[in-house]
């Protein structure tokens, strides 16, 4: 990590700390009411969102914890292992790739992408008691993509301020996937959490069920949010958050005038919102595993929702997202520029 010597320490107002965590740099934004780490050495990742009032992390982190790439051994060669083994929950940005393994004119891209496992590099852009931000930098290796991304904090305030540009570094042009893989579970997730959209907002169902015991919602759409027909009749809604052992399901969300999200916990008014570019990121993935998935990679363990917005669907991978005219499209040397928000929704005093 690259920052100032002697840089004066301080325990107040806004700040920042630079850490390891298993044996990876992280940095650490923090203020009166906010902490957040962000592990430098895999992917960029969101691993705390710690809301300090009520000690309540927005982060999931997965049973097997956080997990150095460089330090995973002994498995057989997967693409889809290749983001398995080292997912620790957390919040990830997927690129150029999103979901399944997927072959893009001759380059062979994993699950999710590149960008998710690799270092980025990192400079302290700000650093005073009234704002402070880190700014990361990183390369694909695959295809020819530069990504500069930059996390914010203001003093007094509940709200993490995302910045980022994305370049297509060649003289072609390419179409890529680019999400940010956020993914809701304990302390905070429970059953009838309430998740708020914006009006007009559509569902389209995944092709086919991801659960080899079924699936809740009925192929077909689009369908309009929130209550939408039932794979085995009825109807389903999709804004509250179902009980454990159901099945597991993906929709893909569009119809985004603006990008927007709330997860609530009804009973107390407590949650987190999130605000995007939906003119960049026009789809919202949701992805729920409740704990039905009882061999690899859940093992009945995960009991998540992902809220994901993404340029491009179904998870398939990016050849049949390219194919359906849904990638985000970037010409040569173009530069796209993208933000994101994130802000504790508290309603006490």
């Amino acid at each position: 990590m690259t920052h100032r010597r002697h840089r004066p320490s301080r325990n107040w107002g806004a700040r920042l700390h630079e850490t390891t965590w298993s044996g990876m740099r992280a940095v650490v934004l923090e203020n009166e009411l906010l902490r957040v780490t962000v592990l430098v050495d895999k992917g960029g990742d969101v691993v705390e969102f710690c809301h300090k009032r009520h000690d309540t992390d927005f982060v999931w982190l997965a049973p097997e914890g956080v997990r150095a790439p460089r330090d995973v051994a002994g498995g057989a060669a997967d693409d889809v292992a290749a983001f398995h083994d080292h997912y620790e929950g957390g919040w990830q940005e997927a690129l150029p790739n999103g979901g399944a393994p997927s072959t893009y004119r001759g380059a062979a891209l994993a699950q999710h992408g590149e960008v998710a496992g690799l270092p980025w590099d990192c400079d302290i852009a700000t650093d005073d008691p009234g704002e402070v931000a880190v700014r990361l930098e990183v390369r694909a290796r695959r295809m020819p993509l530069r990504v500069v991304k930059t996390f914010r904090l203001v003093s007094g305030s509940a709200e993490l301020l995302i910045d980022e540009e994305l370049t297509n570094e060649s003289g072609v042009p390419l179409d890529v996937m680019w999400g940010h893989h956020i993914v809701f579970g304990a302390p905070f997730l429970r059953p009838g959490h309430r998740v708020v959209l914006p009006e007009g907002v559509e569902v389209i169902p995944h092709g086919t069920a991801i659960h080899p015991d079924g699936r809740r919602v009925r192929a077909g759409g689009p369908y309009a949010w929130p209550v939408v027909p039932a794979a085995g009749g009825g109807s389903v809604d999709l804004s509250v958050v179902p009980g454990h052992g159901e099945p597991s399901e993906i929709v893909y969300l569009t119809g985004f005038a603006t990008g927007a999200y709330d997860v609530v916990d009804p009973a107390t008014g407590r949650g987190l919102g999130v605000r995007w570019d939906a003119s960049v990121l026009p789809y919202l993935w949701m992805w729920q595993e409740l704990g039905a998935s009882r061999d690899y990679p859940w093992w009945g363990r995960a009991f998540v929702l992902g809220l994901e917005p993404f340029a491009g669907y179904p998870t398939g991978g990016l050849a049949e997202a390219a194919a359906n005219g849904s990638a985000l499209a970037l010409g040569p040397g173009e530069t796209r520029a993208l933000w994101l928000r994130a802000q504790v929704i508290d309603e006490e005093p």
